[in-house]
């Protein structure tokens, strides 16, 4: 199948992009009028490692955090259970998964596939027993042996082969922007989102991954309604590096506009080495200064 983005393709979803940021005039008013609702989460590998969970936990709530986002699925689901309870008590509890790169949905070997659908089964598993509502998918990745169509048409097809787990576990999965070669632009990112007609399928948006080749506020704007989670990251053009949060190019005070304007409400995670509390203490300060940014 054809998937070229033809000019009436590309019309099509600038519209819904367009509606989705834009809204009616009613909608709209009453989205502003609501705004969002930002809560601070951390990615559990980036707490001290020679610290016990329990500790792991009460430092994140000491420095500011709200959340907990699992950066690798526990196999051992008892275990899992035991510390979504742990970080509930601690007042972070987890909110989400992060899923491996092991096997990508779009590897055209079927061992590879069939590894990366039991990983992507046990993040579920994982989540639902942690008491998360989401699990972050790296969809596809494009290569020099996997073209852009392949990937795209191969990555929906497995993706759909978990959606009525997902259902069954009321768990998302949130398929997010990386360096990997595929959805590289928010029209397409929405169009990707949108050919699944689920509501077990949504967005997850790494808000420094597009400053090299495009704009954070515009990705929110465009993938609107779809983005159910969203990570942090900064990052320098001149240099090409990555920074600190509010270090590099990232419009903050459009990316916090943005977020008001499609009136998202759920966690902030940045996705940054981790440290130890003073660190993680001026981390949890420069989030609080983005979500306080008008634009």
């Amino acid at each position: 199948m054809n998937r070229t983005v033809e000019r009436r393709d590309f019309l099509k979803y600038a519209a819904v992009a367009a509606g989705t940021a834009v809204l009616g005039s009613s909608a709209r008013g009453e989205e502003q009028a609501k705004g969002a609702r930002l809560l601070k989460a951390l990615q559990s590998n980036m707490l001290p490692k020679d610290l016990l969970d329990a500790q792991k936990l009460a430092l994140a709530r000491k420095c500011g955090f709200e959340g907990i986002e699992l950066n690798r699925p526990l196999e051992d689901l008892t275990a899992a259970k035991e510390l979504g309870a742990q970080a509930r008590q601690a007042g972070v509890p987890i909110h989400s998964v992060v899923n491996g790169w092991g096997g990508p949905l779009s590897d055209p070997k079927p061992e590879n596939v069939a590894k990366g659908l039991a990983d992507m089964e046990l993040s579920l598993r994982c989540a639902k027993a942690a008491g998360a509502d989401a699990v972050l998918l790296v969809p596809a990745v494009v290569n020099d042996e996997v073209g852009y169509a392949e990937a795209w048409e191969r990555s929906q097809k497995n993706i759909r082969k978990l959606l009525p787990l997902a259902k069954e576990l009321q768990v998302t999965i949130a398929v997010e922007n990386v360096w990997n070669k595929f959805l590289l632009s928010p029209l397409e990112f929405a169009r990707y989102v949108d050919e699944f007609n689920d509501p077990w399928l949504r967005a997850y948006i790494d808000v420094g991954n597009m400053i090299l080749f495009g704009f954070a506020q515009d990705w929110i704007r465009t993938v609107g309604k779809r983005i159910v989670r969203i990570h942090l990251k900064d990052f320098k053009r001149q240099g090409f590096q990555w920074t600190n949060l509010l270090d590099g190019d990232v419009n903050w005070p459009q990316v916090r506009k943005a977020l008001d304007e499609i009136g998202y409400r759920g966690y902030l995670t940045p996705e940054l080495s981790g440290g130890d509390e003073a660190y993680l203490t001026d981390l949890s300060k420069r989030v609080d200064k983005i979500i306080a940014m008008k634009a």
